[in-house]
């Protein structure tokens, strides 16, 4: 292997420069282990294997360093208890629980653990596979947000691992922002579920004691409202509701409950619906459809909560104008995804219509129209059909005054006749 001498990180053989600081690589045996005067275990070598080169997080349960191991000559990450952590026996049980577990789990999307002992000095080590990047956590303190197309990416990975180990009946039950790491890739991050340590087994009630013994498990902005009141039957759609809150938080930079200490915000869970998704900030363009996705995921009883961390998966990138599902959408880079989802609005948005009414006012005048020329007066009736129409009124006249007239069987014929004459004339002269 080689190694950094700026940041002590361990490389393949096959590397040339660090990724973080472009230093040039050396052999690891040419580059001392990390240095810092209150860690002990820095440079040492425990269980007759493992190196320990230098410090990668602190955390409330212990510290994460990465090591060599000796014998497959590969770098993995060591989490050391801290003392006071593993005098507490809850806790101890935990760390121990999420080794066994790891063994049953699916890890394409979950980390591997693949060591649990006490080392020479009385120390409880849990070695994992090393993975580069961050967690989500970090990702929100430094970007505030996620975009929605790498948020459909890290949904769709978190869908396939958990409903993975949902079908062999372990539950998480502390899903939150620090659990999701996410691995380094070009296409956009690769996600691994971490610290199964809470997780519960429905299928051996035994797994789950160490909630009674202890305080409750879970975090509170992300705890689902049976998880907060303790209850006993709590079951995979636990973790529906927490991954809901995650994806809400990540969207617009606002957890979806919030309180003044863990009480309140556990109070809010149980009374109080958050506010629609859409709503909270406009400028983001947040769809409308996604209001019931997230509602249906938050929902009070389990009973009516969306059934699998899939079917949430779906209804989130649905909500985006994507087609397919989350197992196609875990291939996908986020740059596709993105373009996808540009595409998918565009194809959506309202089409302009033209205003026949809103003409350019500084537009330059078109071709003059040709001035009105009046159609011509239609010919003058035939001199039949006027001497037919001037009898009829003479006609008419005589017998006012008394004459004697022609039969007027006559005399309607005649002007039928004209009338008619005369409309096929009209006729022709207008339909020219």
């Amino acid at each position: 292997m080689k190694a950094c001498p700026t940041c002590f990180r361990l490389y393949p053989s096959d590397a040339a420069f660090c990724a973080q600081d472009g230093a040039a690589l050396l052999g690891h045996g040419e580059v001392p282990s990390q240095k810092d005067p209150s860690d002990r275990l820095l440079g040492t070598q425990i269980l007759a294997r493992y190196e320990i080169r230098r410090i990668v997080a602190d955390g409330g349960m212990g510290r994460v360093y990465e090591a060599r191991d000796m014998e497959l000559d590969k770098r993995v990450a060591i989490k050391v208890l801290h003392p006071e952590v593993a005098r507490d026996q809850i806790a101890l049980e935990r760390f121990k629980r999420e080794y066994e577990i790891s063994k049953d789990l699916p890890h394409d999307h979950i980390v591997e653990v693949l060591d649990f002992q006490q080392t020479e000095a009385g120390q409880y080590v849990m070695v994992m596979e090393f993975l580069d990047g961050e967690e989500l956590r970090a990702l929100l303190k430094r970007d505030g947000r996620v975009s929605p197309a790498k948020m459909v990416r890290i949904l769709s990975h978190v869908a396939i691992g958990l409903d993975e180990a949902h079908r062999r009946e372990f539950v998480h039950r502390d899903l939150k922002p620090d659990n999701l790491f996410l691995c380094d890739s070009e296409a956009g991050p690769i996600v691994k579920l971490l610290d199964f340590g809470s997780a519960r087994m429905n299928k051996n009630r035994q797994m789950s004691k160490l909630t009674s013994l202890g305080t409750t498990i879970g975090s509170p902005f992300y705890m689902s409202p049976e998880q907060a009141q303790g209850q006993e039957n709590l079951d995979h759609r636990a973790d529906v509701f927490a991954l809901a809150a995650i994806a809400y938080e990540s969207l617009i930079g606002e957890v979806p409950f919030s309180g003044g200490n863990g009480p309140a915000i556990l109070l809010a869970i149980l009374t109080k619906n958050p506010p629609p998704i859409s709503s909270r900030n406009p400028a983001l363009g947040i769809p409308a459809a996604l209001d019931d996705v997230i509602d249906d995921a938050l929902a009070k009883n389990p009973e009516t909560r969306t059934a699998t961390i899939g079917a949430f998966a779906d209804g989130f990138g649905r909500a985006f104008g994507l087609t397919g599902d989350h197992v196609q959408w875990a291939a996908l880079s986020v740059a596709e995804l993105e373009a996808q989802i540009v595409a998918a609005k565009a194809a959506s948005a309202p089409q302009a219509v033209a205003d026949p009414f809103a003409a350019d006012p500084f537009a330059s005048p078109g071709p003059k129209a040709p001035p009105f020329v009046p159609p011509p007066p239609p010919p003058a009736a035939p001199v039949a059909a006027r001497v037919a129409m001037d009898d009829a009124f003479a006609a008419a006249n005589m017998e006012a005054a008394g004459v004697p007239q022609r039969p007027m069987t006559l005399i309607i014929v005649g002007a039928l006749a004209a009338l008619a004459v005369l409309a096929g004339i009209l006729f022709v002269a207008f339909s020219k």
